[in-house]
This record gives C-alpha cells, structure tokens and sequence, in this order.
C-alpha cells in the first residue's frame, strides 16, 4: 500500500488510499481494491457553507422532441428494448438525453482513485476540457455536460470508529469540489460506497448538497455488503428496493426545493451487482443512468456491456473508461469516443477514472 502523505492544511498526518479494478471477463470479480484512510476529519458531518439553490425557470418539456432524442439514442437498436417502453416524461430542466455528461470521478485524497485525484486542479480541469472537445467532434449533434463525480463515502479496510469499514469524507472537501466545478462550469455527483453500513443511512447525510440543482448522486453496488463481508473480499450488491429507495429519496428533494431532474448513477459490472432490475420504479423527478462500470480490453467491456447493460434495460446508459487498467492487457487500448458511440444505445453518460 503506497501512503500518500496530506498537507497540514488538512490537519490530517497520512492517508493510506488504493484502488485497483480488476475483470477478467463477464460476471467475474471487478475488484476495485478498498480505500484505507486514517480519519478523525474524515468523518466530518458538520453543515457545509455555500448557497443551496438557485431559482431557475425551465421550459416546459417539449413531448415530440423528447421522444425524437430518445429514439435517436437508441441508435438504431430494433430488439425493441431501446428506449425503454413507458417511461416517464421529465420534468423540466433535464440534463439527458438533449446533453451528454462527461464526468471525472475520483477523490481528492488519493491518486489512486481516479484522474480527479491524481492530477493537480487546474491540469485536471484542463485534461477534462480536452475529453469534452473530443466527444463534442465525435457526435457533435450531442451538447456535452462536464462533471466532476466525487466519492464521498469510501469503502475502507480500516473499521473506523463505528466498525462499517467505510469513511465519509470531510464536507470541505465536497466544497473544493464544488468550486473546481464552478470553475468548468460542470455538475456535481455524489458517490457513496456504504460497505457495511447502508444506503438509507449513508444518503440522507448529504441532503445539505443534494438539495443544490447542481448536485447529483451515485451509488456502488460493489461496495454494498450486505452479507457482512468486507469490502474488496468479494463483490457486493444493491437491489431494486435500494434503488428505489434512492430515487424516491432525491425525488423527494426535487419536489420540496423546485430543483431540475436529479440523474442518479448506479454502477453496474456484474449481474448480482443489481438484483431485480425489472422492479426499479422511475420517476418524471429522476434520470436513471445505468453506468457499465467494468475495465479491461475492449472486447471484454463490450461483453460486460452486452450482458449487464443492453440486456437490462432500465432508462439511460453510461461508459466507464480508465486511462490505466483499460490498458493492461492486450491490446492495451482504452477506447475512444468514437469507438464508445458505436453502441446500442449510445451511452449518455461518460466516466474517466
């Protein structure tokens, strides 16, 4: 484990953070190696500064071009699963699908959790500006929405206090994250990875950003334990009720604050990750994006993408892209936008880790 040593600025001594995805082919363990963090601060709850809303007016949802772009994103598909039958109209102010998000995940602790950490600010900003001209020329029929996608719940192999193998990151580190995004003009998603302790704990805690029209949120399937094992042992899992919960929660939200359409990420690399599919319940208030989560060559995403993403259809898609451990094995090549926006449907949302 490398330690990677935290400015005094942030009153913590070090902080032990690892992660390392592993796939070998559909339905196999995708070990993305816990978090460990030493962390008094990292467990933080206290009310973070800042506005909460911004009153916006939306136009009204145009029905006939709505139901145009939908078609359009299911690229030609003809099993009839794309796009998905009865779904319901959003609300005004949706993101998906009149824009494509383009997102940076990682965390400010650690280098080893995504380009958002591993890279100094103003050079990670600038490597994600580069992505979204790059997938601006590849389709540039698609508006792209940059996003900076944060976790703020890392699964841990420290205990921690309470014994939930999981830390939550201190709430002055969501807002760096905030003004970074404000700074490129990008959205916000919350991650959280629970490991033993659970999604109607972990969400509420963050309704103080949720409760932003910019904040958005995701969930880890991987991380959820449910069984009681520790995280990174074996691949967790989230029903559809969890789902539900979710939705319903930041549904909730986008009804008492007058907010645009939350998008609500849920990582998918595997079949047990989500249980019950079929069950997941949308709503006008919440955009639901099905993100293939899995790294490798190419030909092994497409079949994680085959299997766990086109198979099962919910509402919208999303691509996950990792500049390294894409390109481990032969023929060591991370695909590119053009490449990507080859599938059926065209994934709306983008991930870089």
């Amino acid at each position: 484990m490398k330690n990677i040593f935290l400015s005094a600025v942030l009153l913590l001594s070090s902080l032990g953070l690892f992660s390392n995805c592993t796939q070998n082919k559909p339905g196999a363990a995708n070990a993305k190696a816990v978090t460990k963090t030493a962390a008094t601060a990292a467990e933080s709850t206290e009310p973070a500064p800042g506005d909460t809303t911004v009153k916006v007016t939306y136009p009204p949802i145009n029905k006939a071009q709505y139901d145009s772009l939908m078609k359009r994103m299911a690229h030609g598909d003809t099993t009839g699963k794309w796009p998905v039958k009865n779904t319901p109209y959003p609300i005004p102010g949706a993101i998906l699908p009149y824009k494509r998000v383009v997102a940076y995940y990682g965390n400010l602790y650690s280098k080893k959790m995504g380009i958002l950490g591993e890279l100094p600010p103003n050079e990670m900003l600038a490597k994600l500006k580069g992505e979204i001209k790059h997938w601006e020329k590849a389709d540039p029929r698609v508006p792209v929405q940059p996003a900076l996608h944060y976790i703020a719940v890392v699964a841990s192999g420290d205990p921690g206090k309470d014994k939930m193998y999981r830390h939550r990151m201190p709430f002055k580190q969501i807002d760096t994250i905030l003004s970074l995004a404000k700074k490129a003009h990008a959205i916000v998603f919350l991650d959280v990875q629970v490991s033993l302790s659970n999604i109607r704990t972990e969400l509420p805690l963050l309704e103080k950003y949720l409760i932003m029209p910019q904040v958005h949120f995701g969930m880890d399937p991987e991380f959820s334990m449910k069984d009681g094992s520790l995280p990174g042992k074996k691949i967790g899992t989230y029903d559809a009720n969890d789902i539900n919960y979710v939705s319903g929660y930041l549904a909730g939200l986008v009804k008492k604050y007058n907010l645009p359409p939350k998008i609500l990420i849920v990582h998918r690399f595997t079949k047990k990750m989500v249980t019950n599919y079929q069950n997941i319940k949308l709503h006008p208030e919440i955009q639901l994006v099905m993100d293939m989560d899995g790294w490798g060559e190419p030909d092994l995403k497409e079949g994680t993408w085959r299997y766990f993403i086109y198979n099962e259809p919910v509402q919208f898609t999303g691509f996950k892209l990792f500049y390294k451990n894409d390109i481990k094995k032969a023929p060591h090549h991370m695909l590119t936008p053009e490449e990507v926006l080859k599938k059926k449907p065209y994934p709306m949302y983008i991930q870089y880790q």
